[in-house]
């Protein structure tokens, strides 16, 4: 593989995973009645941001009526909502909100990707469709090595995916593997991963992953990945 955006247009063409198929053409077919009139993505969805990505944040899957809609990472959906606008508020988005994949959004010095890139039913993949995955998220990690020093994983799905991914692309990891944590920090040869729970709604609405946690997360990394990133307050 030569380049991400080579990379990104063969996620995008991947029909590896019968059901995970199935279901992401099902939704875009049969769509959310507020949606109606957007004609769906209904594909894998790559990542998003540059190619010489000093942070990478990992997430889960894309969302129904999120991603799997709009094309892009976290676009369109309430998990994207707090992400992005955390990712603004530390200086490392250019705007707060992420709504369509021509909206304008840029991220500074970061990329937003997922061990699994099709939406699937109730946002649950199968151990086989995240391992299946995986090669993908490999060989992005391997395009991304020579300028990142830092990764932000969203919650303990991505954090077991994560793991062997960076094992295959040659980074060192310890044994036995870290657990994950909200908070966690692990070195991994020149590389700081950190660990955070999903920007989901169940942990957003409960305030189990407040804006504050989020961004003194996403601050820490920026530091870490020698990003300029905005302090606390201002």
């Amino acid at each position: 593989m030569d380049s991400l955006a080579e990379l990104d247009t063969r996620i995008a063409g991947c029909s590896a995973c019968p059901r995970l198929v199935e279901w992401r053409e099902e939704v875009g077919r049969t769509k959310r009645a507020a949606f109606q009139d957007w004609t769906y993505w209904a594909r894998p969805v790559p990542g998003f941001g540059p190619a010489d990505a000093s942070l990478l944040v990992i997430g889960l899957a894309p969302a129904a009526h999120g991603g799997n809609r709009t094309g892009r990472m976290f676009t369109g959906d309430r998990s994207g909502d707090v992400l992005y606008r955390a990712m603004y508020d530390v200086g490392l988005a250019s705007q707060p909100t992420s709504v369509a994949a021509d909206d304008g959004l840029e991220l500074h010095g970061v990329r937003v990707t997922a061990p699994v890139h099709c939406a699937p039913p109730e946002n649950k993949p199968t151990p086989g469709e995240r391992d299946t995955c995986r090669s993908w998220l490999v060989q992005e990690l391997t395009l991304l090595r020579p300028t990142l020093r830092a990764v932000v994983v969203l919650g303990a799905f991505g954090w077991q995916a994560a793991l062997p991914a960076f094992a295959e692309a040659g980074w060192t990891v310890p044994r036995p593997r870290p657990v994950f944590a909200h908070g966690a920090r692990v070195a991994l040869d020149g590389l700081d991963l950190f660990g955070c729970f999903h920007v989901s709604q169940r942990n957003t609405f409960t305030g189990k992953l407040t804006p504050e946690m989020l961004r003194d997360v996403l601050r820490t990394a920026g530091e870490a990945a020698g990003l300029p990133v905005r302090a606390a307050g201002k």
